[in-house]
């Protein structure tokens, strides 16, 4: 995990580095300053980098007790009868399979057919399950399902969608700034403060931009369902893990997780056309094809 983490953040400060120079070498701060505007630029992108991170850092660091709460999940710390017994040793052998230490787990009322995994670190996650999972799935499939949500923790995956939440938000704060700055003084010709060109502009790029930023995060989030499915298909097998992807396609019921946890659930809400840029998980055909061309 720490690997991944200084790979993102050094990918991100290279990024800064690079949008930095290429502003210079084109000029674009020259500019800006001719006209004006002391853009500040590193100092700017330092500010946007530390928004950016400390606002997904803080989301991630309280996701369990936001999602324990949201979801009106109850943690089984002393479970009773045979289905919450089972639930909870079917986390502990996939965890300790994993090598990650055993996770809170929690079952939440609930009639659409889901499970998620949250937690700021593989050895402090939680998995919780819904009551219409237990009730629709047979243990295979619910096997399969668990099995799933453990290669999620054993991942890292809240994780990496956090850092790269943090990337796109730095960008997301600090294009907006510029666009904001530029206006206001280039188009508004306001030589001191912030005017109402600032404030505009710089709004309405942080909802353009805050879509395509969204767009590049639900980017990743579908190519880590591919790997949670792949993770499941190798501790519950991979027949398992098909069969559980075609009750979930059988399933009617609405799925009524909030949008704060879809991207950690099994499965999510589905679209086509532009739509299927905002899906947090590829459509189940494709899920179910992979599994099986990879068998």
């Amino acid at each position: 995990m720490l690997t991944r983490i200084a790979l993102l953040l050094a990918t991100n400060i290279a990024v800064v580095l690079v949008l930095s120079i290429i502003l210079n070498l084109l000029g674009v701060e020259q500019y800006l300053q001719q006209q004006g505007i002391n853009a500040e630029i590193v100092h700017l992108l330092i500010m946007a980098a530390g928004i950016g991170f400390a606002g997904s850092f803080i989301s991630l660091a309280m996701s369990k007790s936001m999602a324990i709460r949201m979801m009106g999940a109850q943690v089984l710390e002393n479970p009773r009868g045979e289905t919450e017994r089972w639930v909870v040793e079917t986390v502990r052998r996939f965890a300790q399979r994993e090598g990650i230490g055993m996770p809170d787990v929690a079952i939440y009322n609930a009639p659409e057919i889901n499970a998620f995994a949250t937690g700021a670190r593989r050895n402090s996650a939680l998995v919780a399950v819904s009551t219409g999972l237990l009730q629709n799935m047979s243990k295979d499939e619910a096997e399969a399902v668990i099995a799933h949500e453990v290669s999620h923790v054993a991942n890292g995956d809240m994780v990496t969608l956090t850092l790269i939440q943090g990337v796109v938000n730095t960008f997301v704060i600090f294009l907006s700034h510029i666009a904001g700055r530029f206006v206001d003084r280039v188009v508004f010709k306001n030589q001191s403060g912030h005017g109402p060109g600032f404030w505009i502009t710089m709004i309405f790029a942080q909802m353009v931009l805050g879509i395509l930023a969204s767009m590049i995060t639900m980017y990743f989030s579908r190519k880590r369902e591919f790997r949670a499915d792949a993770g499941a298909a190798k501790l519950a097998g991979s027949d398992k893990m098909v069969a559980a992807l075609e009750r979930l396609k059988q399933s009617v019921k609405p799925q009524n997780m909030p949008d704060e946890m879809e991207a950690f659930g099994i499965n999510g809400k589905m679209g086509s056309g532009i739509k299927r840029l905002m899906m947090s998980h590829p459509p189940l055909e494709e899920r179910i094809a992979a599994l099986k061309g990879s068998s």
